[in-house]
């Protein structure tokens, strides 16, 4: 696959960094950080949590650039984003001041000054098990790191090596995958069901992880969030698939989970004791997820078991489309699709995690 889709002009160099240098100064952060901190950008791997259109411009039906996804981004524009709005590498950029909205890097309207402030290379329907993107066709997290270099060669030529390495060792990186090799790869399809069991297959899922991250740190990276997988069993689509008559939350996908989970923090926090200078850090976001859909109306929705996109059970990307009629306000509901969560969640979710975790990160 060919990643470099734009050209970039090697005579802009003072001028793009004057320009990111004043618009970031520009721009108020809504989180306090540590005296004599800055995050100058935030680059975001993993899958459709944080894609914010990767896939639009590769050959894959996972898709979402089409309506009623972006119904509340702005102007109601579908961007690829699988949410009704912003997603959360978006929110973590506009949190720390960086930017409005981070950009994916197959955008072909990308800028060359959009690269010093953060880009997006997360595919939807990617995981960390190398068959999870081959089924799906999208782009695999070795891929992702092809784009990172590639990247970090572009970036050179756009604000010299000094600021690069800076950039690359302040930025903040953040890592969502998991929830697809669980639900799609392992039980949904079973194409990993005969070569492992749930232990064993969570160990190789772990392992790719800690792989990933080594890659990223050896390439410059310090401050790495590693997102837990989500209570996979409780989005809509697995109820309806897995959790009978009633659609209770399928408790074998959350244990598969919860499992996979103990295992990466263990394995995050042991990489972090073992490599100089770096922030690595596990961020549990399946319990606070839980927590908004056990508890979903102290929070403030009023439907959790099903998305706002047509009857809310199955639909997802291709499935989710204009034929469907969509809820009025998206905001009651804690899941947009039959898979992916509101923008207003994934605020309480990125809040949460920012006052848990910012002091370790930083």
């Amino acid at each position: 696959m060919a990643f470099m889709q734009q050209t970039t002009s090697p005579f802009a160099s003072l001028l793009h960094f004057t320009l990111i240098f004043a618009l970031w100064y520009g721009t108020k952060a809504l989180v306090k950080l540590p005296p004599n901190v800055t995050v100058p950008a935030v680059l975001a791997f993993g899958d459709s949590i944080v894609d914010s259109g990767n896939n639009n411009n590769i050959k894959t039906l996972v898709k979402c650039d089409f309506p009623p996804y972006g119904k509340d981004f702005h102007g109601g524009v579908p961007t690829g984003r699988f949410c009704n709005g912003k997603i959360p590498s978006d929110i973590l950029a506009e949190e720390f001041g960086i930017k409005e909205l981070l950009p994916a890097y197959l955008d072909p309207n990308l800028k060359s000054s959009d690269l010093p402030t953060g880009v997006g290379f997360a595919s939807g329907a990617s995981g960390y098990d190398p068959l999870t993107p081959q089924i799906a066709s999208v782009i695999s997290l070795s891929s992702q790191l092809d784009m990172f270099k590639e990247y970090i060669g572009r970036l050179k030529g756009i604000v010299g090596e000094n600021r690069t390495n800076y950039i690359l060792a302040n930025s903040l990186y953040v890592v969502v995958a998991g929830s697809d090799d669980i639900a799609n790869t392992y039980f949904v399809l079973h194409a990993r069901i005969l070569q492992y069991d749930i232990p064993s297959y969570t160990d190789l899922m772990v392992n790719s992880a800690s792989n990933f991250v080594k890659e990223l740190y050896n390439l410059g990276a310090r401050r790495i969030a590693v997102l837990s997988a989500p209570p996979i069993g409780c989005v809509p689509s697995q109820r309806t698939l897995a959790g009978g008559l009633n659609r209770e939350c399928s408790e074998k996908y959350n244990d598969a989970a919860k499992l996979f989970n103990s295992k990466l923090s263990k394995n995050m926090d042991s990489l972090a004791h073992n490599s100089p200078n770096s922030r690595i850090v596990y961020i549990d976001v399946y319990n606070p997820l839980l927590d908004i859909i056990q508890n979903y109306q102290k929070y403030g929705y009023k439907v959790m078991d099903r998305g706002c996109c047509g009857t809310g059970k199955l639909e997802v990307a291709v499935l989710c489309n204009p034929l469907d009629s969509t809820c009025s306000n998206a905001s009651e509901y804690v899941f947009w699709d039959s898979y992916h969560p509101t923008e207003g969640v994934y605020r309480k979710l990125i809040n949460q995690v920012l006052q848990k975790y910012l002091t370790r990160l930083f």
